[in-house]
């Protein structure tokens, strides 16, 4: 069974940080590329940073220089640094593991909350 497990999120005052945490049991990161995204209320879900197969970096234009994405294969797990925190960045955050380039399935996390609130 495949699980992906999200955590690490809360509430943060405007210009704090947090780090989220995904981790995975049942599939290999190292073989998906992998994504959070995020959805706030009344807003589609988007995605804000993405990290390859092969360890390319993507990174949405309204996090860029603020998230960083970081990969631990021998763990496992995928992470959102996450600096300068802004009201706009409340979401609920989910991870996702992609194969579909090659015909495989995707899968999600049940998402963690962020709310950057003063």
């Amino acid at each position: 069974q495949v699980r992906l497990v999200e955590s690490g999120g809360g509430l943060v005052q405007p210009g704090g940080s947090l780090r989220l945490s995904c981790a995975a049991s049942g599939i290999w990161f190292s073989v998906h590329a992998v994504a959070w995204y995020r959805q706030a209320p009344g807003k589609e879900r988007e995605l804000v940073a993405l990290i390859t197969r092969g360890g390319s970096i993507n990174y949405a234009d309204s996090v860029k220089g603020r998230f960083t994405i970081s990969r631990d294969i021998a763990e496992n797990t995928v992470y959102l640094q996450m600096n300068s925190l802004k009201p706009e960045d409340t979401a609920v955050y989910y991870c996702n593991a992609d194969r579909s380039d090659l015909g495989g399935p995707t899968y999600w996390g049940k998402g963690t909350l962020v709310n950057v609130s003063s």
